[in-house]
């Protein structure tokens, strides 16, 4: 027993050892080339917000093509406002994210969630004009829409067109 644990040949014997280890973890462990993306049900989180603003929710008819809803949460915002944020990981793999809220001031709001406060022009979309804006430093694209009772925001590092994708399947909710 003294020869496998002293000298040289003690070392190379333990090394082997750890390295059959090592060989034989790898060979049982389970492992996935696939891509996973937990997606996550934000039914419920857009009903419960619904019950606690005084207006109608928008949210997302159906999700786009390809887009895995990933993130979703309720939070307070300035001055005690509620704000629904929605994130997913695009069919590019990008993300993005749907924020609305009724703060005030709105372009207070607009502001943070962009990052910025420099507007890029605007966008048709779904018959509607959306304003853009960008944020070159984080790669960060964003569309805003400010309605008389709620502003919405779609933000993320995705492209224009996966943006547009989100904006229109938006639709507004009945209150309550």
């Amino acid at each position: 027993m003294r020869r496998f644990t002293q000298g040289l040949y003690g070392y190379a014997v333990a090394l082997f050892v750890c390295l059959a280890g090592a060989g034989l973890f790898l060979l049982v462990a389970p492992q996935s080339r696939e891509e996973h993306i937990p997606r996550l049900d934000y039914s419920i989180t857009v009903a419960n917000f619904g019950h606690t603003v005084p207006f109608g929710v928008w949210a997302p008819r159906q999700d786009p093509p390809g887009w895995v809803p990933n993130s979703n949460r309720i939070a307070k915002g300035e001055g005690g406002a509620q704000v629904l944020y929605l994130g997913y990981a695009t069919a590019e793999r990008e993300h993005a994210m749907f924020v609305q809220s009724n703060e005030q001031p709105a372009a207070g709001f607009a502001n943070r969630m962009t990052n910025t406060d420099k507007t890029q022009g605007t966008r048709q979309i779904g018959g509607t004009t959306w304003e853009q804006r960008y944020r070159e430093d984080k790669k960060q694209r964003s569309l805003v829409r400010v309605l008389p009772d709620v502003t919405l925001v779609i933000t993320g590092t995705a492209d224009w067109p996966e943006l547009e994708q989100l904006a229109t399947q938006l639709q507004q909710r009945p209150k309550g």
